[in-house]
């Protein structure tokens, strides 16, 4: 994602596309698809009443350091209607594994998950998958190594399209000869373009990242791409994840809201074959904050108050995490090195340092699942067989139909039943322990209230049943 100090989006802006911090639409497009009859009486919770957190690093890549490299390309296909002053020839080309290394210790440490993308062919410097000149052989292998090893654990790997600048012409593997607008990823190309033109184009990515043995669950967006396409978009990530990774539940980042009540809750979209062996459906990760730690250019500073205050008391991290939707805060790597400063770096350690102050109910969580959680709560269908009516609770049981599983599924359900224990369609049997409060909540567990209990079980795919005993 770009945002306005970043893209110099005034064409764009005229034309009502962007808004300060990214897209900002009321209607996103998307086709929601399938959806079960809901059951009064049974609401989906977040993972152990938590809230979810999760960190978006953008431009990231191994070693190329993108900006620099992006900058002069930016300038040639907005010629002189273009302002790219950044001084650019003397940052430094690379951003060093060492401050991989020092970043990714640390937010493990720190029980930090998020998406880091690996950009597969950065500004047209070479591929993830075969060469990058101005590097040994040796430095990229050791550089997807430790992404693999340190990153990969806590982080989902995300190509950004292909380049983040030129336009691929995925037959040749060659740049666009055309230097406009209309042949930069992060602008014009995808406009009118189809479904299987954007999976095309997506796939190509993906491979390479498959070739360096880099495995994806999703992928996101750089600066405007797709952004006159967007019911596309969802189709052909759909489409492209499932085909070269063969990714159960494919997600994307394109959208963000940086202030106001509009929800940042992930859109699970284009849904079906939810009764079959082969259900579907891609989830639109929503981000919440602009780029408040350093900026893409390193031309601004970090803002630790935008996303919560000294006093711990306000900002928009507080904001979210209030009304319980996730919270992604969205950088981008290049702030976060900050030409060797490393600005953005020193922000964000201040803002979990703030947040883990206030807050003992956060969970961090990587895109994946986060959108794993989000499809299973959307599309799990509950049944009380023994009631009147099949969408009223009043029975002893409830089925349970899940055409995806998830660790740490929380459901609220209006009985005052003591004891409870979960059956699946292989003939497993779980009680659930009672717990006192929502800190102790894990799997296996449940709390009650006066008039509902929460239970907490790692979702199976298929049948289940919870007993209300």
């Amino acid at each position: 994602m770009w945002h306005d100090s970043r893209r110099n989006f005034l064409k764009l802006s005229a034309s009502g596309l962007i808004a300060t911090g990214g897209l900002r639409q009321t209607s996103l497009a998307q086709q929601a698809g399938d959806r079960p009859a809901p059951l009064a009486g049974v609401t989906v919770e977040n993972p152990r009443l938590r809230v979810p957190l999760s960190f978006i690093i953008d431009d990231s890549t191994c070693l190329v350091n993108l900006n620099k490299f992006s900058i002069p390309q930016f300038a040639e296909a907005w010629g002189k209607e273009g302002n790219f002053q950044q001084d650019w020839r003397s940052w430094p080309a690379e951003i060093p594994d060492s401050f991989v290394r020092k970043f990714g210790e640390w937010s493990a440490e720190n029980g930090v998950k998020g998406k880091y993308s690996i950009v597969p062919y950065p500004a047209c410097v070479g591929r993830m998958d075969r060469l990058l000149p101005g590097w040994t052989r040796r430095e990229l292998d050791d550089s997807l190594k430790l992404v693999r090893e340190l990153m990969l654990p806590n982080w989902d790997i995300h190509p950004e399209m292909v380049t983040h600048t030129w336009v691929i012409d995925t037959k040749t593997g060659q740049p666009a000869p055309e230097r406009t607008l209309d042949y930069q990823e992060n602008w014009n190309w995808t406009n009118g373009r189809s479904v299987d033109e954007l999976a095309d184009y997506m796939s190509y990515a993906l491979q390479i990242l498959k070739n360096a043995g880099l495995p994806c669950e999703g992928v996101t967006t750089p600066g405007g791409f797709a952004v006159r396409v967007l019911p596309e978009l969802s189709q052909a990530t759909l489409q492209a994840c499932r085909d070269v990774f063969q990714a159960e539940i494919p997600h994307y980042f394109r959208h963000l809201y940086d202030s106001g009540e509009q929800s940042v809750a992930p859109r699970v979209e284009n849904a079906a074959g939810l009764d079959t062996d082969d259900p579907r459906c891609v989830v639109s990760i929503v981000g919440c904050t602009g780029d408040w730690t350093g900026g893409w250019d390193c031309t601004t500073r970090g803002d630790v108050d935008r996303f919560i205050t000294a006093d711990l008391q306000q900002g928009r991290m507080v904001d979210v995490i209030e009304r319980g939707e996730p919270a992604c805060m969205v950088c981008h790597w290049t702030g976060i090195y900050y030409n060797g400063e490393e600005e953005g770096f020193r922000t964000f350690q201040e803002v979990v340092g703030r947040l883990h102050s206030r807050y003992d109910h956060l969970s961090w969580m990587k895109l994946s699942e986060i959108a794993r959680y989000w499809a299973a709560k959307e599309l799990t269908q509950f049944r009380a067989p023994n009631s009147e009516q099949s969408n009223q609770l009043s029975g002893g049981h409830v089925e349970i139909d899940a055409p995806f599983a998830t660790p740490l599924f929380t459901v609220r359900i209006a009985t005052l039943a003591t004891r409870f224990k979960l059956t699946s369609s292989d003939g497993k049997q779980m009680e659930f322990r009672r717990v006192g409060n929502s800190n102790a909540l894990e799997s296996g567990c449940w709390l009650g209230d006066a008039e509902s209990a929460v239970v907490c079980f790692d979702l199976p795919r298929g049948k289940s049943t919870i007993q209300l005993l």
